[in-house]
């Protein structure tokens, strides 16, 4: 594929609905790129990716899973997702393991199309889930394809436009979105859409939500559709999903 088709795939992403925004620009890394499918229709679901939580010892106190620690480090480097953040998907999916089919290859899919797991324009994702610097998308003000969505005195905090909504942090969450599914992912006592351990343990929770099946080609397509109306986002996360899947599929 030309660079110019893929920007031009790339462009065509550039959508903001009621549920989550999407970055006004995408800077694709050139190491383990990730291919931009041609759109159609249908898919089929990626095949869920297992994510190992560690033994306990017996006696001891189970608390909430974390994903095995080897387990993050041998995948990481075969899936070309950082540590940390594979540490947040696979994690979020260990802790809906009994209610919903969601793979972590799901969540980095996601990751991966909205903030290249929080790197994006070269930040640095740090050790406790926050991107060096913050990530916002652009002011969803009603211009071009972006939805209007006013800004309220709690929205603004996230953003610091006190006019028009952002979506926020390495998931895009729209701050009225995340007043609903925002959730603490690990465990320090805060929900922070900025941080990437809570921001994919309550994009789990959104896309579990509505009870899809996401062992189905429709009904993963259907779920990811819900969090961004566009046959051409489904289409990306699902090459990036997919893609991961594929380059793990040993572990």
């Amino acid at each position: 594929m030309s660079a110019a088709r893929l920007i031009g795939l790339l462009a065509a992403l550039l959508v903001a609905v009621a549920g989550l925004g999407y970055l006004a620009s995408l800077t694709v890394l050139a190491p383990k790129q990730i291919p931009v499918p041609e759109q159609r229709a249908y898919v089929a679901a990626p095949v869920p990716a297992e994510a190992p939580a560690p033994v306990v010892p017996a006696g001891e106190p189970v608390g909430a899973p974390v994903a095995d620690a080897a387990w993050v480090a041998k995948n990481a480097e075969a899936s070309g997702v950082p540590e940390i953040a594979l540490r947040a998907y696979a994690t979020a999916q260990l802790r809906l393991a009994k209610s919903c089919k969601l793979g972590w290859t799901t969540l980095a899919g996601i990751g991966w199309v909205e903030s290249q797991h929080g790197t994006i324009d070269g930040r640095v994702l740090r050790a406790d889930g926050t991107s060096s610097s913050r990530i916002l998308g652009p002011a969803l003000d009603g211009t071009g394809d972006f939805a209007a969505i006013p800004a309220t005195p709690e929205s603004s905090t996230w953003h610091g436009n006190d006019r028009w909504d952002h979506a926020v942090g390495p998931m895009q969450f729209i701050p009225s979105t995340w007043a609903t599914w925002g959730s603490d992912g690990d465990g320090d006592g805060v929900a922070d859409p900025n941080d990437l351990d809570d921001a994919a343990y309550s994009a789990a929770r959104y896309l579990c939500a509505e009870g899809h099946d996401l062992t189905t080609g429709q009904g993963w397509a259907d779920a990811i559709f819900s969090y961004n109306h566009a046959q051409s986002y489904v289409d990306a996360v699902h090459a990036a999903a997919t893609s991961y899947a594929e380059r793990t599929a040993a572990g």
